[in-house]
């Protein structure tokens, strides 16, 4: 009897036994490397991935192609070594080769397509030189590959100026002005054949994400006015082309008169391999995620349906939303949270069952991939034991192989589990708890509480290795740490979601401290040694805390990362606007009281815990302003211990590797003065 999916996957995960005795320091951070993209062959026999490590050199990390067997009896191979950043990749149709993203250069070339613009470029998978697909002159944005057609699509930058009474007057007058031009997108088509690339698509609509079927009759496209956020939030729509008519359809999108917020983000876009279906996830700030289904697709004989799809009692679609993938023309792929763990879920269109597939022998299932044929299947995942890796799945073998990535069988890793408490009106919180190598029972140690981002996403039990937040360099160095899922996270129900909806700087801040509250009872964190430390909108709960004017334990030390510190200078400021309106239920004028209530600004005189403050020179998620409010309150007025670290140029999250070291090294350097120093 052949073995169920189910049971393949449930033995994919590795097992290792080397001794460990590395301790881990945040140098250790450079040799961490990580699988962001895969694609399985259409035959089903080998899987090509990318591989993001980092380099010294040129202190960022950057991805490379391998290539490695199904029936896990050859080591991996590596296809691509030019640090060209190979990403987003598709199988040729007879399994020779994959074509990938990429950006390669050559010293003194100007011209595409060695000049470091993004083109697409075919990989042969038997190890030959890659060779270019494209030479557009400034490079492509995206691409998708029809297998049976083909043909390659791939969108580009253009520029639209609306016509107003004043376009003429702007034009005359170079600036930067607020509105008058857009960034739009063109989709282009090149035949693989003829080599002939011509112009399909320019609607004056901005492309931010778009699939093509394997025949390349249609085109589904996530779409908005222009590029930027604002844009995107509630103003997306998904458009469908047809190769047959040449016109561009908008899709019915009467489900957001429903919608739990009027601002969702549309993204992880499919469609069926004959056209027939499109899926995509609708993610929501305060809203637990959801998936529309829309059948059949504009143009097709009928009117179309749009469905939500159903989710399992207490599971949410995975963070701010799910990898999508349709394994055949009516069964849906999609990932699902429940209390730290994430597991792979099937939809069958046809019999409209939802049920659960597994989570590949691990915890936390981030990414699925199948053949054309459904002979082999792909998932990334990790778990409290094991980094992340790839497990592969050959059910015509049967056979199952695991990629592990990390080098670290002989590191020193911490104990990684998902831990419940009680919050002081009753409602049950979970959390992700990290203790040191060989902690012994009874110890009482420095706590540090990490907390993540989002907030509508959760810490996932998992072996994590993150300087944003706190994960795995801080345990290693003797810290226990929390990572507390507080009000507003998800995998714990719709209503713990939405609970913190006109409630922040309350109700998930009171989450934390029973959670902290909890450890002390179990006799594993000091109450006298207590720190906290996350970003975004960690550092916002970060800066909550400090403010607190009595808590019950001492704040030693705090590391705010890209905190929130005002939230009305977060409408103004900020580039999604509506994250505030629909967390603080209106505008500022239309909820002044709300907006105070939820702004540490207003207690900053309360602050007395040393405070170092992280964040990025360019961050348009949280500007620097809010962090250098609060240097200047707690250095020039509070008179508490304080330090600002900038980060040049650095987006939202820290993209270069000196940055993150850098990170790591102030937190414990900070923590170790004026957390693990003693009561």
């Amino acid at each position: 009897m052949r073995p169920t999916l189910l049971a393949l996957l449930l033995i994919a995960a590795p097992a290792f036994s080397q001794e460990r005795t590395h301790a881990v320091t945040p140098e250790d951070f450079a040799s961490v490397a990580a699988i962001t993209q895969f694609a399985v062959s259409p035959d089903g026999k080998q899987v090509a991935y990318c591989e993001a490590r980092w380099d010294k050199a040129d202190d960022l990390r950057k991805t490379d192609l391998w290539l490695v067997a199904t029936d896990g009896k050859r080591s991996p191979r590596r296809l691509t070594g030019e640090r060209a950043n190979d990403r987003s990749p598709k199988w040729g149709v007879d399994g020779d080769a994959v074509y990938v993203l990429a950006n390669r250069k050559r010293a003194g070339e100007t011209k595409p397509p060695y000049d470091g613009s993004t083109q697409v470029w075919r990989v042969p998978a038997d190890g030959d030189d890659p060779q270019p697909v494209t030479k557009v002159p400034g490079g492509v944005i995206a691409f998708d590959y029809a297998p049976l057609g083909g043909a390659i699509f791939y969108t580009v930058d253009a520029t639209a100026t609306d016509d107003d009474e004043f376009a003429k007057l702007r034009a005359a007058h170079p600036a930067e002005y607020g509105h008058g031009t857009r960034k739009v997108s063109e989709v282009w088509r090149l035949d693989l054949q003829s080599w002939r690339a011509e112009k399909v698509i320019a609607e004056g609509r901005y492309v931010r994400e778009f699939a093509v079927t394997r025949d390349g009759k249609r085109v589904a496209m996530i779409t908005a006015a222009d590029d930027t956020v604002i844009r995107s939030e509630g103003g997306s729509r998904v458009d469908v082309w047809d190769k047959e008519t040449g016109k561009v359809t908008p899709t019915d999108m009467t489900w957001m008169k429903t919608a739990a917020s009027p601002y969702p983000w549309l993204e992880s876009l499919t469609i069926s391999p004959n056209g027939t279906r499109v899926a995509f996830c609708t993610v929501f700030d305060a809203h637990p995620a959801e998936i529309v289904v829309i059948e059949p697709t504009p143009g097709l004989i009928g009117s179309s349906s749009v469905n939500r799809l159903s989710r399992p009692e207490g599971v949410h679609i995975r963070g701010y939303g799910s990898p999508l993938r349709w394994k055949d023309d009516s069964e849906l792929m999609f990932l699902g949270e429940k209390s730290g763990q994430v597991s792979l879920y099937s939809a069958d269109r046809g019999n409209g069952r939802v049920v659960s597939v597994g989570n590949t022998g691990n915890g936390v299932v981030s990414g699925v991939e199948f053949s054309s044929g459904g002979s082999a299947y792909a998932a990334l995942s990790g778990g409290e034991k094991t980094f992340a890796g790839l497990s592969i799945i050959n059910l015509s073998m049967p056979s199952v192989s695991h990629v592990p990535i990390q080098p670290t069988e002989g590191w020193k890793l911490p104990t990684v589990e998902h831990i419940t408490w009680t919050a002081p009106d009753g409602s049950k919180v979970g959390g992700v708890l990290e203790l040191p190598p060989g902690y012994t029972k009874g110890d009482k140690l420095p706590l540090v509480v990490a907390i993540h981002g989002g907030p509508t996403t959760s810490s996932k039990a998992e072996l994590n290795f993150d300087p944003h937040n706190g994960r795995l360099y801080l345990a290693a160095a003797g810290y226990a740490v929390l990572c507390p899922n507080y009000r507003g996270s998800t995998g714990y129900g719709d209503k713990f979601v939405t609970d913190l909806i006109g409630r922040e700087n309350d109700v998930e801040v009171n989450d934390i401290i029973a959670g902290v509250q909890h450890l002390v009872k179990e006799g594993i964190a000091d109450p006298d040694r207590v720190g906290v430390m996350g970003w975004s909108n960690g550092g916002y709960l970060t800066n909550c805390l400090i403010t607190r004017k009595e808590l019950p334990f001492k704040l030693k030390a705090a590391s705010s990362g890209a905190g929130i510190v005002d939230t009305v200078a977060e409408w103004g400021f900020n580039d999604e606007p509506a994250y505030p309106v629909v967390f603080k239920k209106g505008l500022p004028w239309e909820q002044p009281d709300i907006y105070r209530k939820t702004s540490p600004t207003y207690a900053l005189g309360n602050v007395t815990t040393p405070t170092l403050i992280h964040v990025g020179g360019g961050d348009e998620r949280c500007p620097p302003g809010h962090s250098r409010m609060l240097y200047r309150a707690l250095k020039e007025n509070a008179k508490v211990p304080t330090e600002l670290v900038v980060y040049p140029g650095e987006p939202h999250g820290l993209t270069k590797l000196s940055h993150r070291t850098a990170k790591m090294a102030w937190d414990l350097a900070w923590f170790d003065k004026y957390l693990r120093g003693g009561k």
